[in-house]
């Protein structure tokens, strides 16, 4: 399991809990995150992949927002390490283009770059504010996402000006045809960073499933975590 922007592994606890009995899991702190805060590894997606795979046996892999950045990587350039792949409100594509629709407004993207450099805190305050937005409760989901955001200590500002490049930069769109493996993207209906159109384009290119949780926003393992547990474990068949 792969976290997004700003977090680290431990934001994933709740899916985690609500697995627990289905499977074996490895919640990943990415470089410059958590408590990989000072790991020498560069946010680079292959190089993520690349260090994550050393560590751990062939599994399914689950990334949500820029985590499926690196998870999708994962699936293309080491096909044999990844038996499933789940991006969760994930896109291939974050900023929005003529030929995309779907992604956000690439001045928001150097908006957050720019204040990062005068403020980092606020700005990612702000940004997991804009991550709660259209879920059930926002201002819980909002507090929540505060207080858990910093329980293994304060992200790289460095790296998270590498992680908004990537998100600026990055399109796997016309490789998702290479994907090997099956493949579920998820959306939250009310999800207002990643648009739930975009994961079902995606899943269509890949060939994969698309599956929207009707009433969730941007990070669905926050207030229903049994629901996406439910999705999982009838994708990869261990829910026998």
């Amino acid at each position: 399991m792969l976290h997004g922007w700003a977090m680290h592994g431990g934001i994933l606890h709740p899916l985690a809990e609500a697995l627990e009995a289905h499977c074996d899991m490895y919640l990943v702190d990415l470089p410059g995150h958590g408590h990989s805060r000072d790991s020498s590894i560069p946010l680079d997606p292959h190089a993520c992949a690349e260090a994550i795979i050393r560590e751990t046996p062939p599994a399914n892999w689950l990334g949500w927002s820029l985590g499926g950045l690196v998870a999708t990587t994962a699936a293309l350039d080491f096909p044999g390490a990844v038996q499933r792949l789940v991006p969760v409100s994930s896109t291939p594509k974050f900023v929005r283009g003529e030929d995309w629709p779907h992604g956000n407004d690439p001045a928001m993207v150097r908006k957050l770059a720019a204040d990062l450099e005068t403020d980092y805190k606020a700005t990612v305050d702000r940004f997991i504010a804009l991550e709660a937005m259209g879920s059930q409760d926002p201002r819980a989901e909002t507090r929540r996402l505060m207080t858990e955001a910093y329980e293994r200590g304060e992200p790289d500002p460095r790296v998270l000006l590498e992680g908004l490049r990537l998100l600026e930069e990055s399109d796997l769109r016309t490789q998702l045809h290479e994907l090997t493996m099956p493949s579920l993207w998820i959306a939250g209906r009310r999800d207002r960073i990643v648009h739930p159109e975009a994961m079902r384009s995606a899943a269509e290119a890949a060939g994969g499933r698309f599956v929207e949780l009707a009433h969730a926003g941007h990070a669905p393992f926050i207030g229903h975590a049994a629901e996406l547990a439910a999705v999982l474990t009838q994708f990869t068949g261990s829910d026998a």
